[in-house]
């Protein structure tokens, strides 16, 4: 059975397919330069692999087959009607396919990374899918998402900060959202609470060697505390 939240947000992107780059590209914004940053290093390490989880309309998988074309490109995309989106816009079929961020259908290191790009935060359990993308993953991992203790004003921060210190952030949001943990935006369909330091300990265990960097707007020169998104890069040495 498919769960509600996962099914409404499948029905958003495909009922926003056809306007979904308008909605939610442009060059320069925060994804954009997490993928310019992240194809710079995996050129340098050598990658000749890269899978993309939750790929949408293959921006990713364009810009890397771009900037590292003798590289192995795949994105995986559960709705078809962005992937036809991608299809019609010239990426392959076998380059753009259908898959689950949270049962990657691929063995253990077959890729030297893999990386995300806004999909986390759609997803109600995030641990679960960046434990698959850690076991695909033989060099590293990118995620490049958003960061909920860097939104609102310094005093709504600084609540936030406190509140995740004393252990009572889960608790909040579920009372905040009645329970159902899980919100929706038009702009970006049902989404969750989720910060990119959620997942540093989990990524640690395989990629020890951590690299961060600010991609949107911050107000603070502490990363959680002020930043709206964050480029991680997880790597094994």
């Amino acid at each position: 059975m498919v769960d509600a939240d996962v099914q409404a947000q499948h029905d958003y992107y495909s009922r926003t397919a056809q306007h979904y780059d308008a909605m939610h590209i442009s060059p320069t914004d925060e994804h954009g330069m997490s993928l310019s940053m992240f194809a710079g290093l995996a050129r340098e390490l050598g990658a000749i692999s890269v899978l993309d989880v939750g790929a949408g309309t293959g921006r990713g998988v364009e810009f890397l087959r771009r900037h590292l074309p003798d590289a192995r490109i795949i994105g995986i995309e559960p709705v078809e009607a962005l992937r036809k989106v991608g299809h019609a816009r010239g990426i392959a079929v076998d380059m753009l396919i259908e898959g689950d961020a949270l049962h990657l259908n691929f063995a253990d290191d077959s890729f030297d990374f893999v990386i995300e790009t806004g999909a986390l935060h759609h997803i109600a359990t995030p641990n679960l899918a960046v434990a698959e993308m850690m076991r695909v993953a033989r060099v590293g991992v990118m995620i490049s998402d958003c960061n909920n203790f860097g939104q609102g004003s310094l005093l709504a921060r600084t609540v936030k900060m406190l509140l995740d210190k004393l252990g009572l952030w889960n608790a909040y949001i579920w009372l905040t959202t009645k329970g159902k943990m899980a919100k929706w935006s038009e702009g970006d369909g049902v989404f969750f609470s989720y910060s990119v330091f959620d997942n540093i300990a989990q990524l640690r265990t395989k990629f020890p060697r951590i690299v961060m960097a600010n991609t949107q707007n911050s107000a603070s020169f502490n990363l959680k505390r002020g930043s709206l998104n964050i480029c991680l890069i997880c790597l094994r040495t």
